[in-house]
């Protein structure tokens, strides 16, 4: 059921991301067209995500060294769907997207879908937020959202 559900919100999205800038027509978005928002994992009472590397405010150079911490819940591979588990999305520039569908993946939400808890990412020079939310076996934030602080970094 969640399988041809998501298959029904993907396939649209896919093919509206093939057309032409040129050829979008000019009209208004009909909101009832938009994907419906997703069934979501419970997420355990009192739990967690913070950052236990950068400290906010910290002065780094590139690569930046990021360590991701978690309290009250596992951290598995993404299609994991064990209950109170999921897997770490670093946002980088961006607020958080919307809770009831899959998280975006391009260069502001970086996926670690392998169950990871550290990476290091490259920063330009100057001021970059980050901020930590867990998704689930589908990439899709608890219910309630476990997502961290912003935290702001300068990159030397």
């Amino acid at each position: 059921m969640k399988i041809r559900l998501l298959i029904a919100i993907c396939l649209p999205l896919a093919a509206a991301c093939t057309e032409k800038p040129d050829e979008t027509p000019a009209v208004a978005v009909n909101t009832a067209q938009q994907p419906a928002a997703l069934s979501r994992s419970a997420s355990a009472e009192d739990a967690r995500v913070f950052f236990i590397s950068p400290a906010d405010g910290d002065t780094v150079n590139s690569p930046i060294r990021v360590v991701f911490g978690t309290e009250g819940m596992a951290v598995v591979p993404a299609g994991n769907d064990t209950p109170h588990s999921g897997h770490h999305h670093l946002l980088i520039d961006t607020e958080l997207p919307e809770l009831g569908l899959p998280i975006p993946k391009d260069e502001h939400h970086v996926h670690f879908g392998d169950g990871s808890t550290e990476t290091e990412i490259m920063l330009e020079p100057g001021e970059h937020t980050l901020q930590l939310l867990l998704g689930d076996h589908l990439h899709i934030p608890h219910d309630p959202p476990l997502n961290s602080g912003k935290i702001k970094v300068t990159v030397k």
